[in-house]
């Protein structure tokens, strides 16, 4: 019995080492440009991509606030369990690779009928039996499964690290946009007072006689419209706050402040490093491509569905009157193999085929398309950084020089050169200019979040400091690293 089921065993090794039909994966040729559009220096290995969150932003309320969310965020918890799940699904075409052994036994006690010549006394029955099935892999379609299976894993993995950047990305844009909030309502109340002594002093002069109702009206008409932008602008910040909570995983509440919307340090410049390091940076290509290898898998899955499959069978147990037999006189075994052909399936096995196909022409153009967009992204981000950075520059002039006509015009009322509604006048134009140089300066500050993302930041997501200074979140798992 022992020979028989070494010779099976040594069968099934030989036979399993047979061929894998199926195309081999390749990753598909493609055109990537040598130097991405608006990087008009020398095309350099070193990329912003390569520093960790914590050294992008000096803000240390931000700092832990991101930290926060990649702890308790609901979206990188709903990617872990998707992991995990992706793991287990691994593990389940992994073990297609074993024999599958099941146990039954059984008691039975009964009388045969009257009459028998074996004689009618109560007679006990115990069996008991262990099977043994296993597909020999002789084409590779077990192994073909395995890698599909495994490619989802790692597809699911590069997902949860990309959820894992998406979120570094949106609690920064998020909190900068409510430190550009903060900055307008501070504007629109500074601006309101200084309007409502504009407007005092004309009410006074109307009283007195010295100013015109229309120079009176249009001073109450600027203070209430600037008034009325306090109130919108504290119900903004109320809203861009609870959105902050929300990507914490929070409950609605207030959120702490860091550094002012123009104390943000911003790099000069921004080095996008090579063109062709991108493909292997950005979390969202490299699970395109890990679906694409999936893909490819599944088409030698459909190929390997037009031969036939060999199982091999074993049995071995016993049927005995008493269970103290079972293993005696009573023991049974059996071994044997089977072989399993396709004969007619109604063109069913071509049609799977010719999906699985279809299915990876459709993941190759997903994978080139992602490709695609991603240079795409960062040419606009790269641009639209620098180009920012020249309104910026543009936009400060204008504001202090908005900010000295205010102080010209008020010396030349003092001096009694002119009236107070060339005053009103400068005021009138120094608070939207204000107001766009706060604009311009958030944007700057999430183009710089943009580009970060776009450009795969932090891409080293396997490495243990990548999602905080101090701990590891989510850490992918020893297998996939």
């Amino acid at each position: 019995m022992r020979r028989v089921f070494a010779i099976t065993l040594a069968l099934a090794c030989a036979l399993g080492t047979g061929c894998a039909v199926g195309p081999e994966y390749t990753r598909p040729p493609m055109t990537t440009p040598e130097r991405i559009r608006g990087n008009e220096a020398a095309s350099e290995a070193a990329s912003l991509a390569d520093r960790a969150w914590w050294e992008i932003f000096q803000d240390d309320v931000l700092k832990g606030l991101i930290d926060e969310a990649l702890k308790n965020g609901y979206d990188v918890r709903q990617a872990a369990w998707r992991v995990e799940e992706a793991r287990a699904n691994a593990g389940i075409a992994r073990s297609e690779f074993y024999p599958s052994i099941e146990a039954d036994g059984g008691w039975t006690r009964g009388r045969r009928p009257l009459g028998s010549t074996l004689g009618s006394a109560p007679v006990n029955l115990s069996d008991v039996n262990l099977g043994l099935t296993w597909e020999i892999d002789l084409w590779g379609r077990i192994r073909r499964l395995n890698q599909a299976a495994l490619a989802e894993y790692l597809a699911t993995e590069e997902a949860r690290r990309g959820v894992l950047l998406s979120l570094v990305s949106d609690v920064a844009t998020t909190y900068f946009e409510l430190r550009e909030l903060d900055l307008q309502l501070d504007i629109a109340k500074r601006t309101t007072g200084a309007f409502q002594e504009t407007y005092d002093l004309f009410n006074r002069r109307l009283e007195a006689g010295a100013a015109s109702a229309l120079e009176t009206s249009s001073a109450k008409a600027s203070l209430a419209s600037t008034a009325a932008s306090i109130p919108d602008l504290e119900r903004q910040i109320t809203a861009q706050e609870n959105r902050v909570a929300f990507l914490l995983g929070r409950a609605p509440e207030a959120i702490p402040r860091g550094a002012a919307l123009n104390d943000q340090l911003l790099p000069p410049d921004i080095p996008p490093g090579l063109s062709s390091a991108l493909l292997e940076r950005r979390p969202d290509l490299r699970a395109a491509e890990q679906r694409l290898v999936a893909a490819n898998a599944e088409v030698g899955v459909a190929i390997a569905d037009f031969f036939p499959t060999l199982s091999l069978t074993g049995a071995f147990g016993g049927v005995a009157p008493q269970v103290t037999d079972l293993f005696g006189d009573g023991r049974t075994w059996s071994v044997g193999g089977g072989l399993l052909s396709p004969v007619f399936q109604g063109r069913r096995l071509k049609n799977q085929h010719l999906a699985a196909v279809a299915r990876w022409e459709e993941a190759k153009v997903q994978y080139e398309e992602s490709v695609t967009r991603a240079f795409e992204e960062v040419s606009t981000n790269l641009v639209a950084y620098r180009k920012l950075a020249a309104e910026e520059r543009e936009q400060v002039l204008s504001v202090d020089a908005y900010r000295q006509a205010v102080g010209l015009s008020n010396s030349r009322y003092v001096g009694g050169l002119s009236d107070y509604l060339e005053v009103l006048q400068a005021q009138q134009q120094l608070f939207p200019a204000e107001n766009a140089l706060a604009r311009t300066r958030f944007e700057r500050l999430a183009i710089l979040v943009q580009l970060y993302k776009s450009l795969g930041g932090g891409w080293r997501l396997s490495d243990p400091g990548w999602q905080g200074p101090e701990r590891q979140v989510g850490a992918a798992p020893e297998s996939s690293r």
